[in-house]
C-alpha cells in the first residue's frame, strides 16, 4: 500500500526547478503516484552564496524549519537527497537520517570531492560520509559513487538517474539546413565545461556554418568564447523538447576529474530520449552512455572537431541510425519504468 504524506518525506536543498531534485525525487513521485511531504531548503532554487546572502530571512526560516524536522520524521520514511543545510558540516543530516522510522540517503554528485567556492569550508566530504554512516540504506547514481558509499554503508544501491521517455519529443527529420544547429544543456555551474571545448566549437562553425543552441539561463553577455556563434535558450519544460528535437549534434563536455567521475550523465540521458546524435567525453556515467547511445567519444579539441564534423557530414539514414539506438537504449536502461522495483525496494516505499 502506497505511504501517505505523513509517513513520507522527502528532503532536499533546492525546489523543483533543479536537475537534482527534480530527477532524483519529484519525478518519482510523480511517476508512482505517490504523496510526501516535501522539505526544501528556502526554496531559493540556488544556494550559492548570492543567493543566500540576498534572502537571509529565507534562510533563517528555513534553518529553523529543517531542524525542527528532526521531530517531525520520527515515524516516518525519509528519502534525503543530497543534504539538508548548505550550513550544516553532516550532523543534522545525521540526525534526521537516524530520527526516521526508516532513513534514506540518496546521492547523485561527487560532493564530497567538490572543493569549488565558499561551502567548501564547511567540509563536504564530512558531510558525506556522517549521512552514509547514519542511513538505513544509501542510492547512489553510478558505480563511482557506488565504490565510495560502500566505505561508509552496508547497504548501497546504485540506481541511475533516469528519465520518462515520453516527456521528450523525437527528432522529425534528420536533413540538415544551411546552418546546422548543435545544442548543449544544462546550467550556469556546469557552462565551464562547454568553454573548455570553446576552440573546438568555432572551428566546427568556421568549417559547417554550425551554430550552438545553449539552454541554461539567460546573459545579458555571452561568454567572449562563445560570442557571434551561440543562440541562448533558458530552460523550461514546455521549450526544452523542442529545442532538443531540433538539434543535429548534441554535445556533453566533462572535465576528467574526482568531481566529474561522479556525474550521473543526465544531459546524455535527455539527448538520447530526444533521438540525437551526440558527442561527449568519456567521463564517469558518461562513458558508458555514450556506448549505449552509440554516441561519439571526444578527449582532445581535435577529437572534438573531428567528431562533431563526421556526424554533420554523415547521411541523414546513419544520424537516423544512431537517434534511434539511442531511443531504443535509454528505454531499456535509463528509464523509470525500470528501475522502479529497485527504487522501491531501496527507499521501502
Amino acid at each position: 500500500m502506497p505511504p501517505d504524506a505523513e509517513s513520507f518525506v522527502v528532503m532536499s536543498p533546492y525546489g523543483p526547478a533543479a536537475p537534482s531534485t527534480r530527477v532524483r525525487l519529484y519525478e518519482w513521485l510523480d511517476h508512482l503516484n505517490l504523496s510526501a511531504r516535501r522539505g526544501e531548503y528556502a526554496g531559493l532554487g540556488r544556494n550559492g552564496l548570492g543567493s543566500i546572502a540576498s534572502h537571509p530571512a529565507a534562510v533563517v526560516q528555513a534553518e529553523r524549519r529543517t531542524r525542527s524536522m528532526v521531530v517531525g520524521v520520527r515515524d516516518s520514511v525519509l528519502l534525503l537527497s543530497r543534504e539538508a543545510s548548505p550550513w550544516s558540516s553532516g550532523g543534522l543530516e545525521s540526525r534526521l537520517l537516524q530520527s526516521a522510522r526508516r532513513g534514506v540517503y540518496d546521492l547523485d554528485d561527487a560532493l564530497f570531492a567538490d572543493r569549488q567556492g565558499w561551502r567548501r569550508m564547511l567540509g563536504k566530504e564530512p558531510k558525506c560520509r556522517r549521512s552514509m554512516e547514519s542511513a538505513d540504506h544509501v542510492i547512489v547514481g553510478n558505480e563511482y559513487l557506488a565504490e565510495y558509499a560502500a566505505r561508509y554503508s552496508h547497504d548501497v544501491t546504485v540506481i541511475p538517474t533516469c528519465v520518462e521517455p515520453a516527456a521528450y519529443k523525437h527528432k522529425p527529420t534528420y536533413d540538415l539546413t544551411d546552418r546546422p544547429r548543435l545544442v548543449w544543456l544544462g546550467s550556469p555551474s556546469t557552462e565551464r565545461y562547454l568553454l573548455d571545448i570553446a576552440p573546438a566549437l568555432r572551428e566546427v562553425h568556421r568549417r559547417t556554418g554550425a551554430r550552438l543552441t545553449l539552454i541554461s539561463v539567460p546573459k545579458e553577455v555571452e561568454h567572449p568564447e562563445l560570442d557571434g556563434l551561440t543562440d541562448r535558450a533558458a530552460w523550461n519544460p514546455q521549450s526544452t523538447p523542442e529545442l532538443l528535437a531540433a538539434a543535429d549534434v548534441a554535445l556533453g563536455p566533462l572535465s576528467d576529474d574526482e568531481y566529474s567521475r561522479g556525474k550521473c550523465a543526465y544531459k546524455l540521458l535527455q539527448y538520447a530520449a530526444s533521438g540525437l546524435p551526440m558527442v561527449g567525453s568519456p567521463v564517469g556515467a558518461n562513458k558508458l552512455a555514450l556506448s549505449r547511445f552509440d554516441g561519439l567519444a571526444a578527449n582532445t579539441l581535435d577529437d572534438w572537431i573531428d567528431a562533431i564534423t563526421s556526424l554533420l557530414h554523415s547521411s541523414p539514414a546513419e544520424r537516423r541510425r544512431r537517434g534511434d539506438t539511442a531511443i531504443s537504449a535509454v528505454r531499456a536502461h535509463y528509464s523509470f519504468d525500470v528501475w522502479t522495483d529497485a527504487w522501491k525496494g531501496a527507499v521501502g516505499v
